[in-house]
């Protein structure tokens, strides 16, 4: 009898905690500020604790932000914005291949962006009211010790309207949008010789090695 009580006890108790983590899953699902908090713990935590392995192959942050950071961006909504106008013109095979080196070269840029921390203290902007937003930017500050200027990143956020999923599509490193940036800088070549020439083109900078700052 009391082995049966038991095993019950388990069970439900098992039941209420899946419950209670997939409530809180789903709760910081619906605000970005979690999720870029959750994001963060895990990323700075991950390179604070790999850094003898990083000075040995800086190339293992990548390895660390597909791992911790990929999951929470948004890679086919920064991909069409950088398309722009070209969108349209694309085939569906197209864009997949397209979205597809486009993933592995933010993975490499977030990775090189990201060797400037060197277990600073992380400061993420305080919450405030959503509202009706669909999109908006939370700050991330970077503390220097040495008595500089924070370093400032910037995650915009986009809620998708469907799903209500929150996910981030672009990071700006001391204002510059790395979205806009290679808008602009792609859109010759988008014009001049096509999505697939683009493409090979990102997938040769996506394989760029990461380099640590002396």
């Amino acid at each position: 009898m009391l082995k049966k009580m038991l095993n019950k006890w388990f069970t439900v108790s098992a039941v209420l905690l899946m419950a209670l983590f997939t409530s809180l899953q789903a709760t910081a699902a619906d605000n970005p500020y979690q999720l870029m908090q959750q994001a963060s713990d895990k990323l700075f935590a991950s390179i604070s604790d790999n850094q003898s392995k990083i000075r040995q192959d800086p190339n293992y942050m990548r390895t660390i932000v597909k791992q911790e950071l990929m999951p929470y961006i948004h890679v086919n909504y920064a991909g069409s914005l950088v398309l722009g106008q070209y969108f349209k013109s694309t085939t569906p095979a197209q864009r997949d291949q397209f979205f597809s080196a486009f993933a592995g070269f933010i993975e490499q840029s977030y990775a090189q962006v990201l060797t400037m921390y060197k277990n600073q203290r992380i400061q993420i902007e305080a919450e405030k009211p959503i509202g009706d937003q669909n999109i908006l930017s939370i700050r991330v500050n970077i503390i220097q010790t040495t008595g500089a200027a924070p370093i400032n990143l910037d995650f915009k956020w986009r809620k998708n309207t469907r799903t209500g999923q929150w996910q981030a599509y672009d990071m700006a490193a001391e204002g510059v949008s790395m979205v806009e940036t290679k808008k602009n800088e792609w859109s010759n070549i988008l014009r001049q010789q096509g999505i697939d020439a683009l493409t090979a083109q990102i997938r040769k900078s996506a394989a760029a090695p990461i380099k640590l700052e002396n």
